[in-house]
């Protein structure tokens, strides 16, 4: 099963020359745990909640005076929404990450998460427990 179905669509994204802390003010009042990083040129990166703790309040750094770029990770790891859930928790775990961006060709189509990929292979496997129960009913 591919991860098309559970790809986040909806993604906020920040300028890379705003501070860590409108990147906390966005995450909170959306209630989201990252923000894909973008300037005029496109996509630069990608801010998680673990930056923030890594870089700026556990390095005791003002969070109005840190900018996104100097703190964010560049070159954030891209799938396919043809990959699989098993596919994106190897690379996620490769890279020790828990946000991948999807795209799709070049046009980048949204975010998948460790907790949708881990949802994905809870349903993957329901569906398998469900297909084997079936076979030994029958």
């Amino acid at each position: 099963m591919t991860i098309r179905l559970k790809i986040m669509r909806r993604v906020a994204t920040i300028d890379e020359n705003k501070s860590v802390l409108d990147a906390a003010k966005l995450m909170a009042e959306e209630f989201i745990g990252s923000v894909v990083v973008t300037n005029a040129s496109g996509i630069q990166g990608l801010f998680t909640e673990r930056e923030m703790m890594m870089n700026v309040v556990g390095k005791e750094k003002e969070p109005g005076k840190v900018w996104i770029k100097d703190v964010m990770t560049s070159n954030p790891v891209k799938v396919s929404p043809d990959d699989t859930a098993s596919r994106c928790l190897d690379l996620m775990k490769e890279h020790q990450c828990r946000h991948l961006l999807v795209f799709e060709g070049d046009e980048f189509i949204g975010m998948a998460s460790l907790r949708d990929m881990v949802a994905l292979m809870l349903d993957e496997k329901e569906d398998l427990i469900g297909h084997l129960e079936r076979y030994i009913i029958s």
